[in-house]
């Protein structure tokens, strides 16, 4: 467990200062850089020395900067004929715990998201992986389970991170019910399928539950039902 996490707010990409046209580029410099080489930077540009100072390839350099995932922040500024790139770097992932969860356990949840540690660090991994342990919890049941990442920032650019579980109740299933089924009987049909309404007595079972797989299977049963009669 994470002591001390706090939520922090992920900042957007700020888009850099408009460039004047005119000139040509005698030098690009890359400021801001911590383990990310210069030259790597320089690679996703599309621009070199010697090239026209063009808004729309400057655009694209810094889309592709953007797109790496490597960079919180990216701003271009010119002096005199030398471009210069300045960057952050995403921090570097340092550990990830999970708090509040008893249902499933860390590796089930670990084996299911992106981010690891030593990984780069973005704002896009942190809410997939929170919608995937969403989907996890959804898939046993509990649909009121929330998820909220929590970043602790450390010293050299790197994070720790936390995401914070309410598991919720179980969604039970409190009727079945057909729309268009004249040949046969709802209670016929209940019958083929695996899904069960909740109820006091049987509450041993777990197929009275929501399950979107298993729905997905009722109605491959209905299917064949209809088939065969």
């Amino acid at each position: 467990m994470l002591s001390g996490a706090v939520c922090v707010s992920l900042p957007e990409p700020i888009q850099a200062q408009s460039l004047l046209s005119g000139g040509r580029i005698e030098a690009i410099r890359v400021e801001g850089t911590q383990r990310i080489e210069a030259t790597t930077v320089r690679s996703y540009m599309r621009v070199t020395p010697g090239d026209p100072f063009d808004p729309v390839r400057l655009d694209r350099s810094l889309k592709n900067l953007f797109s790496t995932g490597l960079f919180a922040d990216v701003t271009l500024r010119r002096e005199g004929n030398v471009l210069i790139v300045v960057v952050a770097e995403n921090p570097i992932v340092n550990r990830i715990a999970f708090e509040g969860n008893r249902r499933i356990d860390d590796e089930t949840l670990q084996q299911e998201i992106e981010l690891r540690p030593r990984v780069v660090f973005t704002r896009t991994k942190v809410q997939s992986d929170a919608d995937r342990i969403l989907e996890i919890y959804r898939r046993s049941g509990r649909f009121a389970t929330t998820v909220e990442p929590k970043v602790i920032q450390l010293e050299q650019n790197r994070v720790d991170l936390a995401f914070e579980i309410s598991e919720g109740p179980l969604t039970s299933i409190r009727s079945i019910n057909f729309i268009g089924n004249r040949e046969f009987s709802d209670s016929t049909l209940r019958d083929e399928v695996t899904t069960s309404e909740a109820s006091f007595w049987n509450f041993f079972t777990t197929t009275d539950t929501y399950d979107p797989d298993r729905l997905t299977f009722d109605r491959e049963l209905l299917r064949r039902f209809y088939l065969n009669e």
